[in-house]
């Protein structure tokens, strides 16, 4: 619970005494000044009060039959350390109440209670209690914020990103996450969820787009025994084990048409029924959806519903391409070759310069997740303990824009040949692509080009002849 919303409650206080009349007249006059109030005759009785609900201040007496206030103090902060505590005690005893605060009880007031020191002395403790709810607050942020920048990098873009995260975590705003594919929409959306209010509860994750159309409503609200053919015992949907939790719906806009009206209707009744029930069930979720495509010219095609567009845009996040953050782009790539020499028990010397020209100088398609993919790769393939160089890239566009030629180049009589043959046909096309590619960039200025594929100019020759790029207009 946020310091906004705890200071907007009614602060509950138990009043632990044997004296049924004294814990009345104290009941009355903290209910007077505006707290609502809990009652217990001895300690055994308090202790077993905290396994059902956590007050926010504990009146207790240290006289009492059976164990006293220090011993049912010392339990209670072996339980919750962070609960306020101030004794009742005999002016005699003062002793002993100083003895108990140094096991963390707050403070302690003695008998006859006066009034007005007794609401003052309660009211401090208060707040410092929601001075230490605060800091705990921030250090949780800091935490978060510190975990993300681990994951994303630290670009103003992704600043950006965390500040608009922080806003709408703590509220009950559902979120759309919009941004290109492979650029952290979910991780954005655990991270929000990490931040709010529900971050004790699930996190479901559903990829809309992974899921045929026919069991979409059984994935999503399930289904009760013999419900259909295959429905052999009761299951729950997403939605019932998201409960008091999150529910991401990734790639939102791949829903049929006859799912968003029902996901509609349980977002405005917070009710969901499984296939076979006539049961309606609650259920308290936050809703967070993802897409990679804009949803606007599906509502105009009439594939997607503007209704629910608007409803889940309560508030949205643009997570933005790695071609529009390419600072992060190396703190990325050491992140990623670590942790694949981790798995791999394999030490690479670092990245050299020309390669992180390169991937400076890529267009990322795929953006962090092909980043992550070109650099397990390229780890891979490199020697143990040398750098990684431009010439270990396999970067996923090359291979796309290349399939064509590929195919091309492949007749009824490659099916004859070894896995091999095939592979090294293959890596020769995308050899010739890279080779080119630089060529260009450079305008035909081989030592250069030599230089930033990371070989040296014999090898560059070499290759140019081997692969056939002769006719480049470069070199003609």
């Amino acid at each position: 619970m946020s310091v906004e919303n705890r200071a907007s409650l009614q602060k509950n206080i138990l009043v632990v005494d044997d004296d049924q009349d004294f814990r009345w007249a104290i009941g009355n006059i903290l209910q007077a000044d505006g707290y609502k109030v809990t009652q217990a005759q001895d300690g055994e009785e308090a202790l077993k009060l905290l396994e059902k609900y956590v007050p926010d201040l504990i009146l207790l007496d240290y006289r009492m039959p059976g164990r006293d206030g220090i011993s049912v103090s010392a339990d209670i902060k072996k339980i919750i350390p962070v609960l306020p505590i101030i004794m009742i005690t005999a002016y005699a005893e003062i002793k002993f109440a100083v003895d108990a605060m140094r096991i963390g009880v707050y403070d302690y007031v003695t008998k006859p209670i006066d009034n007005n020191d007794l609401l003052f002395t309660i009211k401090r403790a208060l707040e410092k209690q929601e001075l230490v709810y605060e800091v705990e607050r921030l250090r949780n942020v800091l935490n978060e914020r510190t975990s993300l920048c681990k994951l994303m990098g630290s670009s103003k873009r992704i600043s950006e990103l965390f500040k608009l995260v922080e806003k709408v975590a703590p509220t009950i705003f559902t979120v759309l996450i919009e941004g290109e594919s492979g650029t952290g929409k979910e991780l954005v959306a655990r991270s929000i969820h990490e931040l709010s209010e529900v971050k004790k509860g699930p996190f479901v994750a559903v990829d809309c787009g992974a899921i045929p159309d026919s069991l979409i409503e059984s994935e999503l609200f399930g289904y009760m025994k013999g419900a259909f053919t295959g429905a052999y015992t009761d299951k729950p949907g997403q939605f019932e084990l998201a409960d008091k939790g999150t529910l991401f719906l990734d790639e939102i806009g791949n829903l049929p048409y006859q799912a968003q009206q029902k996901i509609l209707r349980v977002m405005q009744e917070r009710c969901i029924q499984r296939l076979g029930s006539r049961k309606a069930k609650f259920v308290q979720v936050r809703i967070i959806a993802a897409t990679n495509q804009p949803l606007e010219k599906d509502i105009e095609s009439g594939k997607f519903r503007s209704d629910l567009y608007f409803r889940l845009k309560e508030f949205s996040i643009k997570v933005p391409a790695l071609r529009e953050r390419k600072e992060d782009i190396p703190y990325l790539a050491y992140r990623f070759m670590n942790e694949v020499q981790q798995e791999l028990k394999k030490k690479s010397q670092g990245i050299s310069k020309e390669a992180l020209q390169l991937l400076a100088s890529y267009t990322w398609p795929g953006n962090v997740r092909e980043l992550r993919n070109v650099i397990r790769q390229a780890v891979l393939i490199s020697e143990e303990n040398v750098s990684i160089k431009p010439m270990h890239f396999v970067f996923d566009s090359n291979i796309i824009h290349c399939t064509s030629e590929i195919k091309a180049s492949v007749s009824d009589d490659d099916k004859g040949k070894t896995l091999s043959d095939i592979v090294k046909s293959i890596s020769q096309t995308v050899e010739k692509k890279i080779i080119t590619q630089m060529l260009t960039e450079t305008k035909g200025n081989k030592s250069e080009a030599a230089r930033k594929l990371g070989i040296d100019y014999k090898t560059l020759l070499r290759k140019i002849k081997t692969c056939q790029i002769l006719s480049h207009p470069f070199l003609s």
